[in-house]
């Protein structure tokens, strides 16, 4: 008889907390759906059974969670092989992770995609440092449409970043997005080769 298939667990190997955000990272396979890996962590993470996790997908396909871990927010994202899973308390939060590999498209895209501000941004750099600029601002740009819950869908041009220094800072939104003012981002390295970023802002207040 043929061996078994291999069975792949979510087991990540480094975990970062900052600000109100505790995320992990780890191996993902081609094939594993993401949010069978990330069910696990995330029970243990918030001391609930795996098989009774109030984890759901909105509409759009945002997942969410139901009471009692209603005030917990939980986003996830991956590339190559590898998985990143944010979640924090009383905030909207949007994990995104990017493999870093060859983009010679870069500045097509952002022109296609992107604020006229950001591609110019973009073009004034020096060609070696363009692609991983390129990738960064992406990164924090699905980052914060994911926290939003629309993704992409809702459109990467809605929200303007600005290249200060070295880092882009969210400078104008869409007001579906609120002000650049509610949004905090991070963005880090997890493992070589791949690009993180992270976004929250404090959950909106239902009356």
């Amino acid at each position: 008889m043929p061996d078994a298939k291999p069975q792949f667990m979510f087991s990540p190997p480094d975990e970062l907390a900052v600000g109100p955000l505790r995320c992990a990272w780890g191996p993902h396979h081609h094939g594993t759906p993401a949010e069978t890996l990330v069910r696990p962590w995330l029970a243990g993470a918030l001391g609930l059974p795996a098989e009774v996790l109030p984890l759901r997908r909105d509409a759009h396909g945002r997942p969410r969670l139901d009471p009692p871990a209603a005030n917990v927010d939980v986003s996830w994202s991956h590339s190559g092989e590898r998985l990143l899973v944010a979640l924090g308390r009383d905030v909207q939060v949007g994990a995104d992770l990017e493999l870093l590999r060859p983009r010679p498209r870069a500045l097509a895209l952002a022109e296609r995609f992107f604020a006229r501000a950001e591609t110019e941004a973009l073009a004034a750099l020096p060609a070696a440092a363009q692609e991983a600029a390129f990738v960064r601002l992406w990164c924090a740009k699905e980052a914060v449409l994911k926290a939003h819950g629309r993704g992409l869908a809702f459109g990467l041009h809605r929200l303007e970043f600005a290249l200060r220094d070295d880092a882009w800072v969210l400078v104008a939104c869409d007001p579906e997005l609120g002000r650049p003012s509610d949004w905090t981002l991070h963005a880090f390295m997890p493992m070589p080769g791949y690009l993180a970023s992270l976004a929250w802002r404090p959950q909106p207040i239902l009356l």
